[in-house]
């Protein structure tokens, strides 16, 4: 009876949307996995990327049901344990893991590749729910934050060396912590440190500094708002100045080659149409030849012809602007906007401050990966290898993204019991 009760409880209204973009997911990568075979065969084809994803897709239902059949408080008992855990994986790609594209971010099993850093999301949630919903943890408190954002941090250091595109997507939690009470100054702080590095990269950094030197002054003169302290001004000055002249120091021997391409491409620095900046060019062509209404499914010529490349993966979304056209994109965006505002309304009824924090990481990672990945596509922001939530092609992702919604709807179908 006690199951009976958890599955009648469910949120059938996120599910619905979850299957509804997996569905959807599928059927895009049937399209634009097309154009490499010379005929439509099987969707148990599983030699082919559609039938492989169908087998992931059939993998998730058993996976679903052990995420739904466990109690809630294991997660929230656990916690700490699978953050360990999800740290040890990705501790491991250091010795055991398997360099594919330039990135050893994945553990080889035979024909199997499993990527790690899909999973510590939920593991990465979890450990702060936990840690924030002591009743002790004040995030005014200067040990508190730190601790906070240790939790964030460990995973993002451990992920930088092989993904630094992976690592960004960790950094949403600072809204997460945000909403907990953390002090506005640090998202203040890293937006402007995000602006001022893409700012050097386009003007001279003395031009910046000195920009930031007549700000400081009018605000010292004329701003009523703030304590006029010539020693804070002044290290406000120093921090700036010294962080846009490291720019072009990290962007040079920090950054990989790709990468800086990828930002010159986006800053109009280069244009190399036939290089690096082809993916992004060619998904620009393909999304807009779509028009309002699209060229219909399977009949997209830019899919068709594999101009696109990794076009099933994290460009799947060009195939999406091309066949369904503006309408159809605009339906996909509005499946994962009302995905996050549903999940939001979820946690803000939540009993406990663990399941709350923890629906706000489930928000907050499918919105940053959402966000970020057609940003990508529609060039408008660098190419980095973010995936489409359940639409790109591969197994860990649609299984990470799966394990950190289900817990949270797992969370929320326990709460009328936990009067």
């Amino acid at each position: 009876m006690k199951n009976q009760s958890v599955t009648n409880n469910l949120d059938w209204i996120s599910i619905g949307i979850y299957i509804t973009l997996v569905i959807m997911g599928w059927l895009n990568i049937y399209s634009s996995s097309l154009s490499s075979v010379a005929e439509e065969t099987s969707i148990f084809d599983f030699t082919q990327i559609y039938g492989k994803q169908f087998l992931f897709i059939l993998l998730t239902i058993p996976l679903v049901f052990i995420v739904l059949s466990v109690d809630g408080k294991f997660y929230e008992k656990f916690s700490s344990v699978i953050y360990v855990i999800g740290l040890l994986s990705l501790a491991g790609l250091f010795v055991f893991g398997k360099e594919i594209k330039g990135q050893t971010n994945w553990y080889s099993f035979g024909s199997f590749g499993l990527q790690p850093s899909e999973f510590v999301k939920a593991a990465t949630g979890l450990a702060l729910a936990k840690y924030l919903s002591d009743v002790q943890v004040n995030l005014k408190d200067m040990n508190r934050q730190i601790q906070a954002l240790g939790i964030l941090f460990l995973p993002i250091l451990l992920i930088v060396p092989h993904d630094p595109g992976s690592a960004l997507i960790f950094s949403i939690f600072i809204l997460v912590l945000y909403r907990e009470g953390l002090p506005s100054w640090y998202v203040w702080t890293g937006f402007i440190a995000l602006v001022l590095f893409i700012l050097a990269l386009i003007i001279k950094p003395w031009v910046i500094t000195g920009i930031a030197l007549l700000v400081i002054i009018f605000i010292y003169y004329r701003s009523r708002l703030i304590n006029r302290n010539w020693i804070m001004s002044a290290l406000a000055l120093i921090m700036v100045g010294g962080f846009v002249f490291s720019v072009d120091y990290v962007f040079t021997n920090v950054f990989k080659q790709h990468h800086r391409d990828r930002f010159n491409i986006l800053l109009g620095k280069e244009v190399d149409m036939k290089g690096i900046g082809y993916n992004t060019n060619q998904s620009e062509i393909a999304i807009g030849s779509g028009g309002l209404f699209g060229k219909g499914y399977l009949e997209g010529t830019q899919t068709k012809g594999g101009f696109v490349p990794e076009q099933h993966t994290d460009y799947i979304f060009t195939t999406v602007g091309e066949e369904w056209g503006f309408l159809g994109s605009l339906f996909v965006i509005a499946l994962f906007v009302c995905l996050i505002m549903r999940i939001i309304y979820l946690a803000e009824r939540q009993k406990t401050k663990f399941s709350r924090v923890y629906g706000y990481c489930v928000a907050s990672i499918l919105f940053i990966h959402f966000f970020v990945n057609i940003a990508m596509v529609a060039g408008i922001f660098p190419t980095i290898g973010v995936p489409l939530p359940f639409f790109s092609y591969g197994g860990s992702g649609l299984w990470g993204f799966t394990i950190l919604l289900f817990i949270f709807l797992k969370m929320d179908a326990n709460k009328v019991n936990e009067w």
